[in-house]
């Protein structure tokens, strides 16, 4: 059984599906993926992720606020705190840092990203971190308002084997997507080999990066399957391993009290 770590259902391309959501999911299901984690990105879309994991087995959600989604005010917490509270929810985020595309915002992704992180102590749920060229931030911020026994996971990681393992160093688990799988990504797949298996997970990041050799389809959970095999065959297991491994590995993390 796989599990997708990270997905964003509400944004899937359902055209092959009749716009029937149900279906991508029985997709992902036939494959063996049969849990997968609806992640929100702001305030518009979490009660939207919350709704879908409540209507369908297998589905749980975050809430928060993604980097590229900070505007000119903060996320009012008492409203975020209500929301992260719903039995659905497993855990805080998407949050982070992004200085590749969202650099002029960069003093207010701090500040949101520190809301989400003593959020994510209080309420004793993990946080998702996404984080693009602001390595040092990051892990700067982690450590000043994170919760180590509480912890998270770097999602879609495409950072330097330096950053995961510093990251690991604060109890974070590092998440691998489709980006695994492109012919560009030899220093990610050095790092894939390095990243202890028992603080591994696994990702489509869907609609988006579907991984080798649907690259330039719109991505979907199915395809999960896809970099499991690739982590497989670069750790010399097999992909059942993988599977049992990151699908407990996400039990941990996300599920256990």
């Amino acid at each position: 059984m796989f599990v997708d770590s990270h997905c964003h259902l509400d944004r899937l391309d359902l055209a092959p599906y009749d716009g029937d959501l149900a279906a991508a999911i029985d997709a992902a299901k036939a494959r063996g993926v049969e849990r997968m984690l609806c992640i929100g990105v702001d305030m518009t879309n979490a009660q939207t992720v919350i709704d879908i994991a409540a209507q369908y087995q297998g589905i749980n959600a975050s809430v928060g606020v993604h980097p590229m989604d900070v505007d000119d005010k903060l996320v009012d917490i008492k409203v975020l705190r209500a929301l992260a509270l719903a039995p659905e929810v497993v855990a805080i985020g998407e949050t982070g840092l992004d200085y590749y595309y969202s650099k002029d915002s960069a003093e207010l992704q701090r500040e949101s990203f520190a809301l989400h992180l003593k959020l994510s102590s209080e309420l004793k749920k993990p946080v998702i971190v996404h984080t693009r060229d602001a390595r040092e931030d990051t892990l700067s911020i982690i450590r000043q308002y994170g919760d180590s026994s509480v912890a998270g996971v770097l999602h879609c990681f495409t950072e330097s084997w330096e950053m995961a393992s510093q990251a690991l160093d604060e109890n974070y688990y590092i998440s691998f997507s489709g980006i695994v799988t492109f012919n560009n990504a030899s220093a990610l797949r050095d790092v894939a080999k390095k990243v202890p298996l028992e603080r591994m997970l696994i990702e489509t990041d869907s609609p988006y990066l579907a991984p080798v050799p649907h690259r330039g389809k719109k991505n979907e959970p199915k395809y999960v399957v896809e970099v499991a095999e690739c982590i497989a065959q670069l750790r010399g297991i097999s992909v059942e391993e993988v599977a049992g491994i990151t699908s407990a590995n996400f039990d941990k993390l996300f599920l256990q009290p």
